[in-house]
């Protein structure tokens, strides 16, 4: 019989999910000699005996993965065989090139939850049970490869029986680097609101409880930082929370114990009821029931609910005891990051905490809940992190080093390596001393991690992000080529990226603001081309924001300037405009006549404010997005489009929206509901896109940014689209908003190496 040996070299994510025990029981099964071991780079296997069982063993070994293992490569090379004798794991090396995939911090699996709730088990009700399918992975490692001493579990010796399981190859523990049980892992503790030692253990956990079930306000040391949490179905409790922590209107998170108790509160599909219950366990985005179980303050005139399992063993007792959904929401103020150590959080959250469950496993790196929605039949990613990050994005070919630092909303960045993209979990907005603090450390925690030293960085045209300042800065970056990459072409190239497609694709390119090539902003645009180049084919007509940054806080400003450029009077009378005072009103309309303070901008979110204030829905916003997210929630699905005609202007296609700004007008003063209103608004833009879309006459058409987020506008248009012949790109992993802008920036800074940009 033909005796061979097979050296096997995989990439993907296959570190820290059960891989290498799973190949030692594949070999052992087909009785085949050889090792198996982990570098920075993958995972190497050397395998050998009969031809035609090694041949079993590769096939097997694609097909019979582990639940959250993945194969992005996998390379074999055949030899003569060396006489090898039994099968073995080797330890770790961390030679080579850091390129393995890190895996994101996963929620607690079935079977440790089995040992948690088993009396007889000795992590009964031990809090931070887990194993290699689940647990912390990107919150605790230090470096790579991914091994104990390389995480923040290093200072937690192992007592015997957790090194028997450690070291047994059969047991879904072996090598899980996180483990531990109630003899030597973390433990926790409570605090009480002036931060003082109360109890540890199990009783820490029933104070906790109790002050949750009280209405208080607990302070909890989660997976990735600390999270708030209170009642979700008392209401006064719920305003406490919004009061002390800034935020009065954007909708908080619930979190239930399994999906029978989500479906009590909200509408799940069976697609939703899966992803709620996958190891990456996001927030997601429901239809809200109406029987009145949660408090009407958790999500307030917001006919959806962000609904989370638990995903440590610590989430689960707690909601399993509380009794009720609990609101679970980062600990932090308003725009800042999260907590992630307890001292910090004493002092950060003082105001906020009536007492901080904490524990003694340190957390490396602030990681986010991430948030996902179904859109156009699929769940689609809103907020990429816990679950996700720092998972990479694959490209069709290697490329150069590359950092790119995103956007001042939303804020991620992102390393190149490879054809790998590693994209950071969520920062978010970079309003604070320290959001930009945050930003930093991200920064230099990829960089650090993959050994990346950049040849490029790329960051977006705007002059005055702080992600361009930080871009910019030597101390950072040294000398490596800095490229500008215009903000919506970001857009562009991020949703071909999710989508594999090379391009070129029509990109109806819809948010709040992006500095344009021409200095005005831009929003609402069309840019047809692909990574290395663009050409703006059309945009929505021109308006000014009077005030600059005000009239993103105030809808009623874009109201304003929407309805003087449709020529219509400015006056208190006016719908939209009745919060004014005739003083304010004068001001505004000189603004907008001299142009002082108000930059001209085509955007297409600062329309949809502008409809919403007409509609009396949102004069002003307490969050991004507020008066968009109203408009759509008010919006009945099945409406007639108003006219919005392209007209040619410098030669360049505009979309005249003033027909339509007139026609809403005109309902209004006639009784027509708000719902269908703001459905006809909806139903035109969608119409409108298919208008240009025909008119380009380009086959492929890839919606992004924000204005994207909405469910109803990427429906109605992705159906439009697909009835008259164009091919549809939506973004997929990666999320449309300024989240994913800095995958954009990778591709469009590698594809500027190969051909020179040309924009128009």
């Amino acid at each position: 019989m033909l005796h061979r040996r097979a050296a096997i070299e995989i990439h993907g994510t296959v570190q820290g999910v059960g891989f290498r025990p799973f190949v030692y029981r594949l070999a052992r099964d087909l009785d085949l000699a050889g090792w198996v071991r982990n570098d920075a780079d993958g995972v190497f296997i050397e395998v050998e005996g009969p031809v035609v069982r090694v041949e079993r063993f590769l096939d097997r070994l694609t097909s019979e993965l582990p639940t959250v293992a993945a194969i992005d490569e996998l390379d074999v090379d055949w030899s003569e065989p060396r006489g090898a004798v039994g099968f073995e794991i080797l330890h770790s090396e961390a030679s080579g090139e850091p390129t393995a995939v890190i895996l994101p911090d996963l929620a607690t699996c079935v079977e440790c939850m089995v040992d948690v709730d088993d009396p007889t088990d000795r992590r009964f009700r031990y809090p931070f049970t887990n194993c290699t399918n689940c647990g912390p992975r990107f919150s605790i490692i230090r470096a790579l490869p991914y091994d104990r001493p390389n995480t923040t579990m290093a200072s937690f010796a192992m007592c015997d029986a957790c090194r028997a399981e450690y070291g047994d190859p059969l047991d879904r523990r072996f090598h899980a680097q996180p483990t531990a049980c109630p003899e030597c892992g973390p433990r926790l503790a409570w605090r009480d609101r002036e931060g003082a030692p109360a109890t540890v253990g199990d009783d820490a956990l029933t104070r906790a409880v109790a002050t949750v079930a009280g209405g208080g306000v607990v302070a909890i040391k989660g997976i990735g930082g600390f999270q708030l949490v209170v009642d979700a179905t008392d209401t006064e409790a719920v305003e406490r929370l919004r009061e002390r922590k800034h935020r009065p209107t954007k909708p908080f998170a619930v979190m239930v114990g399994d999906t029978g108790r989500a479906d009590a509160i909200a509408r799940v599909t069976e697609d939703e009821g899966r992803t709620l219950r996958s190891p990456q366990a996001p927030i997601v985005l429901l239809p809200r029931r109406d029987e009145g179980v949660l408090s009407p303050s958790v999500a307030p005139d917001n006919p959806l609910v962000g609904v989370m399992l638990p995903t440590t063993p610590l989430h689960h007792l707690l909601v399993r005891e509380v009794g009720v959904p609990i609101v679970v929401t980062s600990g932090n103020l308003t725009d800042e990051p999260i907590c992630v150590d307890e001292h910090e959080a004493m002092s950060r959250l003082a105001e906020i905490a009536d007492g901080y469950l904490i524990h003694d496993r340190p957390i490396e790196r602030h990681v986010d809940d991430s948030v996902a929605r179904t859109i156009d039949g699929a769940i689609r990613t809103v907020r990429r992190a816990r679950g996700y990050a720092p998972l990479p994005i694959a490209l069709s070919e290697s490329i150069p080093p590359i950092v790119a630092v995103g956007a001042h909303l939303k804020n991620t960045v992102a390393v190149s390596v490879g054809r790998n993209v590693f994209v950071s979990q969520h920062i978010g907005d970079l309003e604070t001393l320290e959001a930009e603090a945050a930003f930093q450390r991200v920064v230099a925690d990829l960089m650090r991690m993959y050994r990346v030293r950049p040849e490029i960085v790329a960051h977006d045209l705007h002059p005055g992000y702080r992600s361009t300042t930080h871009a910019l800065s030597e101390a950072m970056f040294g000398s490596a080529t800095r490229v500008p990459v215009q903000h919506h072409h970001a857009h562009l190239a991020s949703c071909l990226v999710d989508n594999g497609h090379p391009g070129p694709a029509l990109g109806v390119t819809w948010d709040g603001s992006g500095h344009g090539t021409d200095g005005t902003v831009w929003g609402g645009e069309f840019l047809l081309g692909d990574a290395s180049r663009f050409e703006r084919v059309a945009h929505l007509l021109e308006f000014r924001l009077p005030g600059g940054d005000a009239a993103i806080r105030e809808p009623r400003r874009s109201a304003a300037s929407v309805l003087s450029v449709a020529g219509v009077p400015l006056e208190t009378s006016q719908p939209g405009l009745e919060s004014f005072s005739p003083g304010e009103l004068d001001v505004l309309g000189r603004m907008l006549a001299s142009g002082l303070n108000a930059p001209v901008t085509t955007s297409a979110g600062r329309l949809f404010d502008a409809v919403a204030a007409i509609l009396g829905l949102s004069a002003r916003s307490t969050f991004e997005g507020e008066a968009a997210m109203a408009l759509e929630h008010a919006a009945d699905e099945a409406s007639d489009p108003y006219r919005m005609p392209i007209e040619e202007i410098d030669g360049r296609r505009v979309l005249d929206w003033r027909p339509m700004i007139r026609a809403i007008l005109g309902d209004r003063s006639t009784g027509v509901s708000v719902g269908v209103i703001a459905g006809r608004f909806h139903a035109t833009l969608a119409q409108a896109i298919v208008d240009v879309a025909v008119s380009v006459d380009h086959p492929v058409v890839a919606l992004t940014g924000g204005c994207f987020q909405n469910r109803l506008l990427t429906e109605a248009t992705a159906e439009k689209l697909r009835r008259a012949g164009f091919e549809v790109l939506v973004h997929r992993r990666v999320p449309p908003n300024d989240g994913g802008i800095s995958v954009g920036q990778v591709a469009v800074a590698a594809a500027s190496i190969r051909t020179p940009s040309v924009t128009q």
